[in-house]
């Protein structure tokens, strides 16, 4: 195995042997041949497009399959040679669907096109065995981003909202990646479009959420607990939040979120659920205390999940794309609809989970509830009374050296204010940093996808103040990354022209360095280095 997708691959270079995260090396090798078959099926998907023939499951197998190959999400080796049989079928069905003209331009079909079950395994089909470095770079940028375009684009899915031309560029992006004619000018045009996908999908999973479930509004988020039994839900999708209160209403059973699942809190629809408590614990790297202490059942909806120690893994399901071996797995019904009752009946014989805090944490503040104060945040920069904004947005991860976005949070000046989104907010959404005229200093718009509330905070700041750069704005970026959703989110702000970001804790393994000196020299981008100096350039940017 090779893995450098995350921002802890081992010595900032990539996990050879096992994942950091846990994975094993032989589920990394069975997630790159997955993706290799998704190449295969892209190639000839494609052209079933051009031929009027796709169907709508293929866009649904491709979006659940490269998901799944996010870090952190499954870790289930049967499941991935499940998905590498049934890919392979897939592809033939497709070509067998193709009309005789639809291969006719092909001089000789490339080697993505002929693999076939027999031989994946001897060929060395992995992205980063490509031999030009900077190539292999762009490559892996792409590779990355079309993953984090294509869990958004799953999370949209779930809730009815589709667009194909988010699934047809996936697959003209995975093919991309396989052609050796396309040079470094080229394969940089199709990172930018890949962001510029990657704002596209956002947009569509914000009207997604907000239509389905309202308008986050500011809400004051218990994090503490009562004195019954609980299921915790962590991850991101909100129709299996939905359903779990709706199946657990009136049962005696509270429901926790956890990690990113904390802003479905401030949902509307949501608040109407009695038996809705509040979020329990941190970040997903804290699993393994928290998880032990809330004593009853788990759901994991998406990534985020760590191997489970033996003493709670009794009690963990997975559903969705997330999978981990020896865990209960709740399917997706014809219907849509899935079943949580073995979660129910467990909770029912659980402990109350323990206390590990108390009092509340505010969330709430995506575009609408933000925009409903403009005026006031408007007077705010020009009284002076806010100097700066600082983005702090993206994830959290476990290394010792995240402490710095804690340690960065402590010591802005108090007249700056923090706008966040994702599990990055972990860091510093639970200290005292008070307010400023009534507006809180950390602003959380929500999820790691409703970093788009952010740039439609700025845009509309820009268009009010009469900017027409939206870098000229009081806003500066200290951006933490993780994995590969937060990979596209960097795209998309970089497809918006947005300049000097500042990236960390570390730049990714992926990026060489003449692909660094790209970015550098086209968007300012740079690394964080400490609090002192870092406060030095982020606070005087013009």
């Amino acid at each position: 195995m090779f893995c450098n997708q995350c921002q802890e691959a081992l010595n900032v270079k990539g996990c050879t042997k096992n994942g950091v995260c846990g994975k094993k090396g032989e589920v990394a090798d069975l997630q790159d041949r997955l993706i290799y078959v998704l190449k295969s099926i892209s190639f000839y998907n494609l052209k079933a497009r051009a031929a009027g023939v796709n169907e709508e499951a293929t866009d649904r197998f491709v979006l659940d399959s490269y998901f799944a190959t996010l870090t952190n999400t499954n870790f289930d080796k049967q499941e991935f040679e499940s998905l590498i049989n049934k890919g392979f079928k897939l592809r033939d069905e497709i070509k067998g669907k193709l009309p005789a003209e639809a291969l006719a331009a092909e001089k000789s079909l490339p080697a993505v096109a002929t693999v076939t079950p027999e031989n994946i395994g001897s060929l060395d089909v992995a992205v980063h065995s490509t031999q030009d470095e900077d190539i292999r770079s762009l490559r892996e940028i792409l590779t990355f981003g079309l993953k984090g375009l294509a869990a958004y684009a799953h999370h949209a899915y779930v809730l009815g909202y589709k667009d194909e031309g988010i699934y047809e560029f996936i697959e003209k992006g995975l093919v991309s990646t396989t052609d050796d004619s396309l040079d470094m000018e080229t394969l940089l045009g199709m990172v930018l479009e890949c962001g510029k996908k990657g704002v596209s999908v956002l947009a569509l999973l914000d009207k997604a959420n907000t239509e389905t479930y309202g308008n986050p509004e500011p809400t004051a988020v218990n994090i503490g607990v009562r004195d019954r039994p609980g299921i915790l839900i962590s991850g991101h999708d909100l129709r299996d939040l939905e359903q779990l209160l709706e199946q657990t209403k009136g049962t005696g059973i509270d429901v926790y979120t956890h990690g990113e699942m904390l802003p479905a809190n401030a949902y509307p629809a949501f608040k109407k659920y009695d038996n809705f408590v509040g979020n329990y614990g941190n970040s997903w790297w804290k699993q393994y205390e928290e998880f032990e202490k809330f004593n009853g059942p788990i759901l994991m909806t998406t990534n985020c999940i760590i191997p489970p120690r033996e003493s709670y893994k009794n009690r963990i399901y997975t559903t969705g794309v997330v999978g981990f071996e020896g865990l209960t797995h709740i399917y997706e019904k014809e219907d849509g609809t899935k079943d949580f009752s073995p979660l129910i009946e467990q909770a029912k014989t659980s402990k109350p989970p323990e206390p590990i805090e108390s009092g509340t944490i505010t969330a709430g503040f995506a575009h609408e509830a933000a925009l409903s104060v403009a005026d006031k945040i408007i007077d705010a920069v020009k009284s002076g009374k806010i100097s700066r904004f600082i983005v702090m947005a993206g994830c959290d991860g476990r290394h010792k050296e995240r402490a710095y976005y804690t340690d960065f949070a402590k010591a802005l000046p108090k007249d700056t204010v923090i706008l966040t989104a994702g599990c990055a907010k972990y860091r510093y959404n639970k200290l005292d940093l008070g307010d400023i005229e009534g507006i809180p200093r950390v602003i959380d718009a929500g999820q790691c996808n409703d970093s788009y509330s952010l740039v439609v905070i700025a845009q509309k700041l820009a268009e009010v103040f009469g900017l027409e750069n939206i870098n000229d704005l009081p806003v500066s970026y200290n951006i933490a990354w993780y994995e590969q959703k937060a990979v596209l989110v960097l795209l998309a702000l970089l497809s918006l022209g947005i300049k000097n970001i500042t990236l960390g804790p570390t730049l990714p393994a992926f990026l060489s360095p003449n692909v660094v000196k790209v970015l550098v020299e086209n968007f300012n981008l740079r690394p964080n280095t400490t609090v002192e100096e870092d406060m030095k350039v982020l606070l005087k940017q013009a």
